[in-house]
């Protein structure tokens, strides 16, 4: 690589950390949709134990989902955003 290929990358290398670097200058607590992300950190963590209470549930009856790898997650989303509504909005 002769010195005009190793200035190039050097400039390439310098333009991307210029790039990395300016998301730093946000605070943490980020406004989303009128929310603050702990609020949505809250709704998330009540949304999980809700689906783990209808996962028993579900067991209780002897009732299964299909495909399970996406049915509890789906729910889990589901009961996040509802409960960010009801709360929240």
């Amino acid at each position: 690589m002769n010195a005009n290929g190793k200035r190039r990358l050097v400039t390439y290398v310098l333009a991307l950390a210029a790039l990395l670097f300016t998301s730093c200058g946000r605070a943490p607590a980020v406004d989303i949709l009128g929310s603050f992300f702990p609020a949505w950190l809250l709704c998330l963590v009540a949304a999980i134990l809700l689906t783990a209470i209808g996962r028993l549930v579900l067991l209780r009856f002897h009732r299964n989902f299909d495909l399970p790898v996406v049915a509890y997650p789906s729910l889990t989303a589901l009961l996040t955003f509802a409960l960010w509504l009801i709360f929240f909005h």
